[in-house]
């Protein structure tokens, strides 16, 4: 079995290093071995590995910068994924590619499921979005996860930023009126494998895997109380935090104006993938804890 992974230099691609390695030859790329935004390359070099499993970790994720670079969003996001998808097909590979909250418009009161209508805020949840249909429409065998808000020891993340911070200033103004589940990239690598363990096992079963999921960990919260969380857990294990505890305050999002706007509501609705998969999401307090004790450890 050959599992070609393009993005190894992101958090989830990092992850699914370590959790892919047991189903496998893994061959890596980053952006510099398979570049997603240079179609001719990222044809040639699919083709080239001829994998049994394609693997896509890499995105462009700078969300606001993706206001004024859209046409670069567009390539690696969108019809980056029309390229893979074609390639896929011809060969009878299947495709694991990793998609996001953004696509939404977060107007829902309740948990999105995957036949909610789309409408994206942004340039970012559009590409996103265009290469989720590109690899839908190319007709290969696919497994596309929507996930949100990741977070891990590697790479920058809120969960980093926020711990940065409560060391360096007296007050932390945070964003409360946005609500989501942060999802570890260990959860989302480790899950991907067990999908693909049932895959390789069950070929009988492959039209009916064969889809998009939502992977995102159990539990809500905003991104005021998720910096709580992480501040307060910092504090109980003697971390030397500057923020007093009444300082971080909760603002809504029209006080911190950002270039592209966020959906208000990133729920998503795990079931489908529960019920297909015969799998059960964790709180995302789980990972969460365990991220954190592994980075202060560099505070020790």
């Amino acid at each position: 079995m050959k599992i070609h992974l393009i993005g190894n230099d992101g958090q989830v691609g990092w992850a699914l290093l370590r959790a892919l390695a047991p189903l496998g030859e893994v061959i890596d790329m980053g952006p510099k071995e398979c570049d997603l935004g240079n179609h001719e390359q990222l044809r040639s070099v699919v083709e080239s590995v001829g994998a049994d499993i394609v693997v896509n970790a890499g995105a462009y994720t700078a969300v606001d910068k993706a206001e004024t670079n859209g046409d670069l969003a567009s390539r690696i996001n969108g019809s980056a994924l029309r390229v893979i998808g074609e390639v896929a097909k011809r060969r009878g590979a299947l495709v694991v590619h990793y998609s996001t909250d953004y696509v939404y418009d977060g107007a829902k009161s309740g948990r999105y499921v995957e036949t909610d209508l789309t409408g994206p805020l942004g340039v970012y949840g559009t590409s996103k979005l265009a290469g989720d249909q590109a690899l839908q429409a190319s007709g290969c065998a696919h497994l596309i996860f929507r996930t949100s808000w990741v977070f891990s020891a590697f790479g920058s993340n809120f969960a980093k930023t926020m711990l940065r911070l409560a060391r360096e200033r007296d007050t932390l103004n945070v964003v409360a009126d946005q609500v989501g589940a942060p999802t570890a990239a260990d959860l989302i690598a480790d899950t991907t494998a067990l999908c693909l363990q049932t895959w390789l096992q069950c070929p009988h079963r492959r039209t009916e895997l064969s889809g998009l999921y939502h992977l995102v960990a159990a539990g809500e919260t905003s991104w005021y109380d998720y910096a709580r969380y992480v501040i307060e857990f910092a504090r109980a294990r003697g971390v030397a935090i500057k923020v007093a505890a009444d300082a971080i305050k909760p603002i809504p999002t029209s006080a911190y104006p950002t270039p592209a706007r966020r959906p208000a509501n990133s729920r998503l609705d795990v079931s489908k993938l529960e019920t297909t998969f015969g799998l059960k999401m964790p709180d995302w307090t789980v990972h969460l804890s365990r991220v954190m004790s592994e980075l202060l450890g560099c505070y020790a």
